[in-house]
């Protein structure tokens, strides 16, 4: 009966969640030629997201890190009207945020603060974009703490593991490039050519702003054209979508002294904006759910087993765990997806999930920076800024025969990749595959 209540709950306040956001009007307007996306807020708060699309595939993988040092340093170098100090101290006074981050797919540069204090942000916040400094002193400053911020996160086993699944599972293409670059890369940069490669990618061509707030329409226009009055229009430029798909199991091992060893797979997943995309969100939602049942709870194989649909540019299905016993892993995962893949989710798995996921989902659009992102995400990803506010409609429809097809269909050969003692795993065991239908996608 709790349950049930709790479903219930769930459900309306998904629906009351959707009213709310419907009543907000969100509009899109093109500044010389840029999209602006605009939702009120319904309160005083202003956060804005300047996108400049590309992430890895905009610079070489020999020049990984250098477009994370560029958007870093826009607001930690100062700008040629304001050194650093001066920057920060006045943000500091009106408790505004502003700050940049770069990802595989595309360039964050985000200001935060209340609306009263928006004629005094705005300008520092095109100061930064558009004039940065590059002040070497600031330069090798922000450059030691990437370099630092590398070898913590290669000493991270979790983080570690994920990075060496990119590298093998992506050869050859951008995405096996972390965003964050390698010390090797990131030491050798200057100031003179991370600055010259920032003015390379800063074209309207390249850019979206997203603004959350209750701004006037016509301030909005004015204020973005100002933004974008010093920028090239450069050429047309389109982020390319791939599809992963591995033609058979494989298993790389990478020698590693750790205290236990680290398992991570990379199958196929749907692209962006295709049909079995929702299906297939959530079909993996729930087996992450069964994949922590059986590894952990009933075999006591992991402390915490981990399963997710990766979503970007190259969409992915990811598993990994960390484990004492790998290939008594192996053999609980394979007959874990045989058993999916035979006989299906329930009907009553695929009900509370899909309100499990859309609770969730706008729960995190409590505030104006989580709107912001999700806007930009579909926005870059998808194609469609709507689907923010037609997702709970979408994800309505779907059948347990949709998000069954949708699991069966894209999870199969799978890149699977280790660290840690090579003679405790077995790779025959990982190369050997499900025992059930494979993915026809990968044939």
């Amino acid at each position: 009966m709790k349950k049930k209540l709790l479903i219930l709950f769930a459900a309306a306040s998904v629906l009351s969640l959707n009213r709310a956001f419907a009543q907000q009007k969100p509009y899109e307007i093109t500044v010389d030629g840029v999209k602006v996306i605009v939702q009120p807020s319904g309160n005083d708060i202003v956060e804005i997201q300047t996108i400049i699309k590309g992430g890895v595939q905009n610079y070489p993988a020999d020049k990984a890190g250098i477009e994370s040092l560029a958007i870093t340093a826009l607001t930690e170098c100062g700008t040629l009207k304001h050194d650093k100090n001066s920057f920060k101290d006045q943000l500091d006074k009106v408790s505004a945020a502003m700050y940049g981050y770069s990802g595989k797919d595309y360039s964050v540069i985000r200001m935060n603060c209340i609306k009263s204090d928006f004629d005094v942000v705005w300008p520092l916040y095109v100061e930064a974009i558009t004039i940065p400094k590059f002040d070497a002193k600031e330069f090798a400053r922000i450059k030691q703490d990437a370099i630092n911020q590398i070898k913590e996160n290669d000493s991270q086993p979790d983080q570690a593991i994920d990075k060496y699944a990119n590298k093998v599972a992506f050869n050859g293409r951008s995405y096996a490039e972390d965003p964050d670059g390698s010390v090797d890369v990131v030491q050798k940069f200057t100031p003179e050519e991370v600055k010259a490669y920032y003015q390379s990618i800063l074209t309207r061509s390249r850019m979206l702003v997203v603004v959350v707030a209750d701004l006037d329409r016509t301030k909005i226009e004015q204020e973005v054209s100002k933004l974008l009055s010093g920028i090239r229009q450069g050429a047309p430029y389109d982020l390319k979508k791939s599809f992963f798909r591995t033609y058979k199991n494989t298993f790389v091992a990478e020698q590693r002294d750790l205290a236990t060893n680290y398992v991570e797979g990379v199958t196929s997943g749907p692209e962006t904006g295709t049909p079995d995309f929702n299906a297939f969100n959530v079909a993996m939602r729930i087996f992450a759910q069964r994949h922590f049942l059986y590894i952990r709870t009933k075999n006591g194989l992991s402390y915490a087993p981990q399963a997710w649909f990766n979503t970007g540019t190259t969409s992915v299905a990811k598993f990994a765990v960390s484990t004492t016993q790998p290939d008594k892993y192996i053999d609980v995962f394979n007959k874990l997806v045989d058993t999916i893949k035979t006989a299906g989710f329930t009907p009553e798995e695929v009900a509370n999930m899909k309100i499990t996921y859309l609770t969730g989902f706008y729960y995190r659009q409590e505030t104006n920076q989580a709107q912001a992102n999700a806007l930009v995400a579909n926005e870059i990803l998808f194609g469609n800024w709507h689907r923010s506010y037609t997702l709970v409609d979408d994800v309505k429809k779907l059948t347990v025969n949709d998000v069954n097809d949708a699991f069966r269909k894209y999870i199969g050969n799978i890149v699977w990749v280790y660290q840690g003692d090579p003679k405790k795993v077995t790779p025959a065991n990982y190369t050997n595959g499900l025992k059930g239908p494979d993915n026809p996608v990968s044939q």
